[in-house]
């Protein structure tokens, strides 16, 4: 009984070890965070915001919204390079991003956990 109870110690010592190089391989990087963040602040953008804009105002000045927000992206990578902290804790990272662009629009505050290459947004507030 003794034994087994030592080789399952070992067995679970082993997998955490495992577990936990894979994590700190794994941990994904600012710049991946930034490439994700602009991904999905695009996709809000022409999900609901060029979805709430008029077709009338769009033909009556030319204006395109999903085109703008495509060439807005480099300066939104900026943006979120300037409003994010990142806390790197080796086997994850935990990123936080307050986001303001001018008094006249709502600020956003979005925490977002970085692991096994992927991103999980767990707080996305209006401010």
């Amino acid at each position: 009984m003794k034994s087994l109870t030592v080789m399952a110690s070992i067995g679970a010592l082993g997998l955490a070890a495992v577990l936990g190089v894979a994590m700190a391989k794994t941990n994904p990087n600012q710049a991946e965070y930034e490439d994700y963040a602009v991904q999905r602040l695009t996709g809000y953008l022409k999900s609901d915001v060029c979805n709430k804009t008029t077709r009338f105002l769009e033909r009556l000045i030319n204006y395109n919204c999903d085109k703008i927000v495509d060439s807005a992206n480099p300066q939104m990578r900026q943006l979120l390079s300037a409003t994010t902290e990142r806390q790197d804790f080796f086997l994850f990272s935990i990123y936080r991003t307050e986001l303001k662009i001018s008094d006249l629009i709502p600020s956003y505050k979005f925490e977002t956990v970085g692991a096994f290459n992927n991103f999980y947004t767990y707080t996305a507030q209006e401010q």
